[in-house]
């Protein structure tokens, strides 16, 4: 009987680390030998371990996935989690196992914990011992913290036989309510064709961050952080209503670093 794969999970969000490990806990040909959402100790764990597959996401504040594997002596096979598939795109050229997108599907996962079984046994593969394979990952690092990529300026927002251009440098935030996701300029929502969950994708996640599971804030909006009664947090925007969206607890974290709180 084949001995269980080492894996070791890698997310700063602590609810993703948590879903993905409850995910895999089901699994008998999986051991998880550790967890971190913190990728600086994630680094210092998997310098001193050997593992078999690496569950990593990519993009973390302050160590991207790409720097951690470039600073890893020993690279382990990886499977990318991610929110956003142009990173995900480009991270498959390094020949990683797979990538997953979050929300992680069952059959996703299940399909690549297939191939890696698959592969199993085959003895680590060329590509993981090239000496371009750090250059590779420092260049995507590099490319990743600048922000580097093609994000619309611009979203569409269609009224019956209309359509219209609305610039993203104005949306406050997006929202979704009662199976529609609004674009919301100055007050005014505009419907848009996207549900949340692909705008967070679509999207430059240096200016929008999702807040609540239906809101996505852009940052140039937010005015101040409030902390309401009961420990809970909003946002107060820039705009004249001098609108309050909730954030939810799992939310802020991620948000108190991407404003540098």
């Amino acid at each position: 009987m084949a001995m269980p794969l080492r894996v070791y999970l890698v997310d700063d969000e602590p609810l993703a680390v948590e879903r993905l490990e409850r995910m895999l806990g089901n699994v008998p040909s999986v051991d998880i030998v550790g967890r971190a959402t913190d990728p600086a100790a994630a680094l210092e764990f998997l310098n001193r371990q050997t593992v078999d597959v690496l569950f990593l996401d990519i993009q973390m504040p302050g160590m991207t996935g790409f720097d951690l594997l470039a600073r890893l002596g020993e690279q382990p096979a990886v499977i990318f989690t991610t929110a956003y598939d142009e990173y995900a795109l480009k991270a498959f050229q390094v020949n990683s196992i797979d990538y997953l997108l979050k929300p992680i599907d069952p059959d996703e996962l299940r399909r690549a914990l297939g191939k890696l079984e698959r592969l199993r046994g085959a003895g680590k593969p060329d590509w993981m011992r090239q000496p371009e394979l750090r250059t590779f990952l420092e260049g995507m690092a590099t490319t990743l913290r600048s922000g580097a990529g093609d994000y619309p300026l611009r979203i569409a927002s269609r009224v019956g036989e209309r359509i219209q251009v609305v610039d993203l440098a104005s949306v406050t935030h997006f929202v979704a309510r009662e199976k529609l996701t609004y674009a919301v300029v100055e007050g005014r929502q505009h419907a848009v064709d996207h549900t949340i969950a692909e705008l967070e994708r679509k999207l430059d996640p240096k200016r929008f961050v999702r807040i609540h599971r239906a809101i996505l804030l852009n940052l140039d909006w937010a005015a101040q952080v409030n902390t309401r009664f009961g420990g809970q947090m909003a946002v107060c925007l820039k705009d004249a209503a001098r609108t309050q969206l909730p954030v939810a607890r799992d939310r802020v974290r991620a948000l108190k670093e991407r404003l540098g709180l």
